[in-house]
């Protein structure tokens, strides 16, 4: 009977440190990481820079990095976020000059003979950051704003210079998702993206440019607080930004504007540009509901799909595993999602909850873009498939970002009564 109890208190005090951490949260990357090493080692083929065990390797140090980050506590980031800030600058800039160039970008350093992407852990140093700023005065003030704004511009462009026309988008979304929950104006974020989309739009179809630029002028002089500056000011924006969208169009890189020419029409370049989107429209329909079984997709492996142990990894998925499977992942990530939310909602202060709301911001824009793209509602834009993806750097990211969310999940105020 004693020895019985004597057990019990030993685990209890060994997992003490993580009484409220949440399980379902690490248990669901976990099992992704495991599945995406199986899905790599179906498409790896032939490929000797590819090796499937790698992938678990990495994934096994993340899960680890994952539980230590749980028990520390992550207010102490606090005081450390413009360090933070500037090492992952420091090393953006150092990619620029000193970086390693691979597929028309050059996004990596060289680090005792393993290649390690900056951007990836940038966006955590832009998520502590933002945290940090949003928790010491909200978003209710457009100054604040402009603040944060001017925070995230600059590891935005470092990235941009590289390119990586994809990781900067992410950077926008965890930006705008942290400033919503951080009280901002719902009709100031759309303000913010306005230009964008009017330089988009303007040259496509002029009658929808048009129309966009009433009802955002109208939106600026309804919830600006300086209402005929603020509207006359978006107005000329989105103008300037329409004019401006071609002469943006002639900066981008040829790969960049073939990746956008060929989401708009795959069969305008079947063999060049389009090749990918439509190889990954046929694999996907191919597995129909089942799926064609694991490693015995053709698309998958006679290597129709280039890049689909990385970026075109859910073609592979939709083709073995079938709807079934697609929809298993889909619902996968949605749980991690609904988990961050409620972290956030749970968290003791306002730095925790910001550090949750930009995890959810950068993964569910990654899922949201590298499957969008795979079935053509995207732009092909390079962004992995988070856990999924062969990627070190990304996926010692991801899971640094679950073990951060993890620390306020078990450092969270306690019920007592």
């Amino acid at each position: 009977m004693w020895q019985s109890s004597l057990r019990r208190i030993r685990w209890s005090n060994i997992l003490t440190p993580w009484q409220n951490i949440d399980w379902l949260l690490i248990a669901l990357p976990t099992s992704l990481m495991l599945f995406g090493g199986l899905i790599i080692k179906s498409t790896q083929g032939e490929n000797p820079q590819v090796q499937w065990w790698q992938h678990w390797f990495v994934g096994v140090i993340g899960v680890a990095i994952s539980l230590a980050l749980g028990r520390w506590r992550y207010d102490a980031l606090i005081r450390w976020r413009w360090a933070i800030y500037g090492i992952t600058n420091i090393l953006l800039v150092a990619v620029i000059f000193l970086g390693t160039t691979a597929l028309g970008a050059q996004r990596w350093l060289t680090i005792g003979g393993l290649n390690v992407q900056p951007s990836e852990f940038a966006k955590l140093g832009a998520i502590v950051t933002l945290a940090a700023s949003l928790h010491e005065r909200s978003a209710s003030q457009m100054r604040e704003v402009f603040k944060i704004l001017a925070i995230a511009a600059v590891p935005w462009v470092l990235v941009f210079l590289q390119p990586d026309l994809g990781t900067s988008l992410v950077f926008g979304a965890i930006t705008l998702g942290m400033l919503y929950w951080g009280n901002a104006h719902p009709g100031w974020l759309i303000l913010l993206v306005s230009p964008a989309i009017s330089a988009i739009v303007f040259g496509i179809y002029f009658p929808a440019w048009l129309v966009w630029t009433v009802v955002v002028t109208i939106l600026a002089a309804s919830s600006l607080p300086w209402k005929r500056f603020g509207a006359l000011s978006i107005l000329i924006a989105n103008v300037v930004a329409g004019k401006l969208g071609q002469v943006l169009w002639g900066l981008l890189k040829d790969y960049q504007k073939d990746r956008i020419l060929s989401f708009l029409d795959p069969s305008e370049d079947p063999l060049g540009s389009g090749y990918h989107l439509i190889q990954s429209r046929i694999a996907i329909g191919a597995g129909q509901l089942w799926g064609r079984g694991w490693q015995e997709g053709t698309q998958t492996q006679l290597d129709f799909i280039p890049e689909q142990h990385t970026d075109f990894i859910f073609s592979a998925i939709g083709e073995e595993l079938g709807f079934v499977g697609c929809i298993g992942v889909l619902l996968a990530f949605w749980l991690i999602c609904l988990r961050l939310v409620l972290v956030a909602q749970n968290a003791k202060d306002n730095f925790g909850s910001l550090l949750a709301i930009g995890v959810l911001s950068m993964l569910f824009f990654q899922v949201m873009v590298n499957i969008g793209m795979t079935i053509g509602l995207a732009p092909v834009t390079g962004i992995p498939l988070p856990w999924i993806s062969y990627g070190r750097s990304a996926m010692v990211t991801n899971f640094i970002a679950i073990g951060l969310v993890e620390s306020v999940a078990n450092h969270r105020q306690r019920w007592r009564f």
